[in-house]
């Protein structure tokens, strides 16, 4: 293997992993900023939401930015923006002020998350072109793991919890600015630049597929974000340690189980993939919810599990589904569609549990989660099957 010819990939590897590192860290402060400012359950998912408008925001507006500027610059912006967000969250003195930082921070995660996954599969050697989509996943998943991981132990053991976390992430982004700047790359035909809203569907023989792929990752989006934004809350209710470390490992377990879990599987029948990744997380919601009514600790950490799996698994077929059905010219504008409706798993279910949370309690919020996005996710196995079953 020829380190030289790997060097690319690595950088856009680096730079895809420190700008999710940056957009997950702050998960598990919530709840010190819900202490600090005497926010609602609903208010933290609000904040938390204001990142996804952000993201949903690029996917829309922005999403063929690299077909433009080339997915270097992009990237580049992307962790820009990032700097940006974190110096807001640094500052932040309310709720406004954060919310417009994570703002910032969801715009810059689109930039990064459409940007690098053209980079990995432009810049991976030969060799290896086929699991382009799988490593993007993975490393993905990797850089929001280890961002509430991160986040959630420096604020343990710091003075200043809602200060320090986020200074190593600065740094990082800004190196890795400039170490893409040496990143040489293939000319490429340049598209001109238009910030009119343009969401591709894949051919139409690939449409029902498609919309049970994209629903797939909705559930498994908004089963990470669940933990992400209301689990520091009711981890204190369910088990007996307490912090933001305790908060980032518990969400930084999931993303890892689902990293591990998506490398030892990468050769897995895309479909298959799906199908346990939905039965997964479906079993997720059940011992969830019998945490929460029988408050055994061992329960929570059984439900972690089933949802770092199914969201590794559901992912991972979803992104070899989605390589699977597009080409190289309407790639970029089919997976930003995609993105765009996988990332209101992040809303709409969390806006719907905070509600629950602010008018009837804690665990009829995870109650109602747990109810609508498994049945959503049983729905969508039997439509796969059939859909499978219709392909033979």
């Amino acid at each position: 293997m020829n380190p030289q010819s790997w060097r690319p990939f690595y950088m856009v590897s680096l730079a895809l992993c420190v700008g999710t590192i940056g957009t997950a860290l702050a998960s598990p402060l919530y709840p010190i900023y819900q202490q600090l400012w005497q926010l609602l359950p609903s208010q933290i998912t609000y904040i938390f939401i204001a990142y996804m408008f952000g993201c949903m925001t690029t996917l829309l507006f922005l999403g063929r930015s690299s077909n433009s500027f080339g997915f270097i610059r992009t990237l580049q912006m992307g962790l820009f923006f990032a700097v940006i967000g974190l110096i807001f969250s640094v500052f932040a003195s309310n709720t406004s002020l954060l919310g417009f930082g994570r703002f910032i921070i969801g715009i810059a995660s689109g930039l990064i998350s459409t940007s690098a996954m053209l980079g990995l599969i432009l810049t991976i050697p030969g060799s290896h072109k086929q699991y382009a989509a799988q490593l993007c996943s993975i490393i993905t998943v990797i850089g929001f793991g280890l961002g509430p991981l991160i986040g959630g132990t420096i604020a343990q053991f710091s003075q200043a919890p809602l200060v320090t976390p986020y200074i190593p992430v600065i740094i990082a982004a800004l190196l890795s600015i400039v170490g893409l700047s040496r990143v040489k790359i293939a000319t490429f035909e340049k598209q001109a630049f238009s910030v009119a809203p343009h969401l591709e569907l894949p051919a139409p023989k690939f449409k029902t597929l498609f919309y049970i792929v994209s629903f797939a990752a909705f559930c498994a989006f908004g089963s990470f974000s669940l933990f992400a934004s209301l689990a520091p809350s009711f981890i204190q209710d369910v088990i007996p340690w307490h912090g933001p470390m305790v908060s980032g490992i518990t969400i930084a377990s999931i993303l890892l189980i689902s990293a591990l879990i998506q490398f030892i599987f990468k050769t897995t029948n895309m479909h298959k993939a799906l199908n346990i990744g939905l039965i997964s997380l479906t079993l997720s919601y059940v011992v969830l919810s019998m945490c929460m009514a029988m408050h055994w600790s061992f329960l929570f950490f059984i439900s972690v599990i089933f949802v770092g799996i199914g969201h590794g698994l559901a992912l991972l077929g979803a992104f070899a589904l989605i390589h699977h059905m597009t080409q190289t010219e309407n790639r970029a504008a089919v997976v930003s569609t995609y993105l765009f409706i996988a990332y209101f798993g992040t809303i709409v279910p969390i806006i719907f549990a905070g509600w629950l949370s602010d008018h009837f309690g804690l665990k009829m919020g995870v109650f109602g989660f747990c109810i609508g996005v498994g049945l959503l996710c049983i729905g969508l196995l039997l439509k796969h099957l059939n859909v499978q079953k219709s392909t033979v």
